[in-house]
């Protein structure tokens, strides 16, 4: 009898374990086999302009958002070029960097990845509005290349004239080594000037980078080229001409250079309106030459005070013929009165040595004279005070981008300048009068 209990016991004990392992594992194993593995949705993107869209406006953004993904790759294309643009922090967003050109085929192809790794490939094509006037460039002032002096002013004139002056400003974008604070000002409808509001440091690149492409610069008039301009600002040239003294001292880097004995103009005026005073104030050079026929200003051959002869060694400082010069006539005015009709008259070495050295944009300040330079006489820029050339801004101040040092000089893309080079040329043309020889 005790060996059939325990073995009735014993087979209890596994009836149990039997029946609970067949209810437990019986149960979970139908649950499994009618499960199925989750899937994950492909990223979705959103383009815009969206496909097949016809007269978008060259100044609309392009942009590309993803939903359940993050963008990982994108191609633009558009009238033979590639276009590039800026990813969100997040991933989720393109925007391209630069304007559209007009009437032109875009095609952007761009690839999202979800969290699942799985690609999803879009592809949009669109056409820009045809403009009625397409802004360009027509000429930079300093040349390609050009070594300058530190009060050089960049000018830049466009083939129309432009309305919307603030955002073509916008696009007008400065870099240079050591950044300055600067502003544009609009000498006309068709000629943006950008002064520093102190002279340049000595001794560094400047670029000029104008991203004109899709710029509304007025009505129907829309940017079509992008242009870089890279020049260089040299050794500081200061000069100052005191016609009290009749003296001019040249400064190189803060130094005194040289000093030069010089003679003014006589002052007074005619019965033809000349007058025969120097101009006062900062004046700026815009170029030398070995030699310049000059010509009495309204007053034809033979009557008196007429004069048409040529001049060596001349560095012109205005738009009214003031040039600083060799001296023609008596040398006994040189540091001790002023002679001239309104130029600078200088010793022949003196005159010889600055003619070879000068740099377009170094400033000349002329003291001891009653006539002031108009700030519209040639480069007299610096003839405004700071606050005039913002209050003839649109956009206001701004400061020049830092320049990276290895960073190689951009291709010029501009067209040739018709400013005279700072190589000597043989004369001027005798339609400008200079006021004086």
């Amino acid at each position: 009898m005790v060996t059939r209990r325990r073995t009735t016991a014993l087979g209890a004990v596994l009836l149990i374990f039997v029946t609970a392992a067949c209810s437990g594992g019986g149960g979970g194993h139908a649950t499994g086999a009618g499960s199925k593995p989750k899937v994950t949705p492909p990223a979705t993107m959103t383009a815009s302009p969206t496909d097949g869209s016809k007269s978008v406006a060259p100044d609309a953004p392009v942009q590309l958002t993803a939903a359940g993904g993050t963008i990982t790759r994108v191609t633009m294309q558009g009238a033979g070029k590639s276009l590039s643009g800026t990813y969100s922090t997040s991933g989720t967003t393109w925007i391209a960097k630069k304007g559209l050109k007009p009437d032109t085929d875009y095609t952007v192809t761009a690839t999202a990845r979800n969290s699942a790794g799985q690609t999803t490939t879009t592809t949009t094509h669109f056409h820009t509005l045809a403009a009625r006037r397409t802004l360009r460039i027509s000429d930079i002032t300093p040349n390609s290349g050009e070594t300058v002096g530190v009060g050089m002013p960049i000018i830049v004139d466009f083939n129309h004239d432009v309305t919307n002056k603030a955002a073509v400003e916008k696009a007008l974008q400065v870099y240079s080594g050591q950044p300055r604070a600067g502003a544009w000002l609009w000498a006309s409808d068709s000629e943006a000037v950008f002064r520093t509001h102190s002279y340049w440091p000595a001794n560094q690149p400047v670029k000029l980078v104008a991203d004109l492409t899709g710029v509304h610069a007025g009505s129907g008039l829309w940017g079509s080229t992008d242009t870089t301009r890279a020049f260089r600002i040299g050794d500081s040239h200061i000069v100052s001409v005191n016609l009290h003294s009749d003296k001019a001292k040249f400064y190189f880097n803060g130094k005194l250079k040289r000093t030069v004995p010089v003679s003014g103009g006589t002052g007074g005026t005619d019965s033809h309106g000349n007058n025969f005073y120097t101009t006062g104030g900062i004046h700026l050079t815009m170029g030398s030459f070995d030699s310049v026929w000059m010509t009495s200003p309204n007053i034809k051959p033979g009557e008196p005070g007429y004069y048409h002869e040529i001049v060596y060694d001349d560095v012109r400082i205005s738009n009214s013929g003031e040039f600083m010069h060799r001296n023609p006539g008596d040398p006994g005015c040189l540091g001790n009165s002023n002679c001239s009709h309104g130029c600078v008259r200088m010793t022949p070495s003196g005159a010889a040595w600055w003619r070879a050295t000068a740099y377009r944009g170094d400033p000349v300040t002329v003291t001891g004279t009653p006539r002031t330079l108009e700030w519209d006489n040639g480069w007299g820029y610096w003839q405004k005070s700071w606050s005039s050339w913002l209050s003839d801004s649109k956009n206001g101040a701004v400061t020049t981008i830092a320049l990276q040092p290895s960073s190689p000089s951009p291709t010029p893309s501009s067209p040739s300048p018709s400013a005279p080079s700072t190589s000597s040329s043989p004369s001027v043309s005798p339609s400008v009068s200079p006021s004086s020889p």
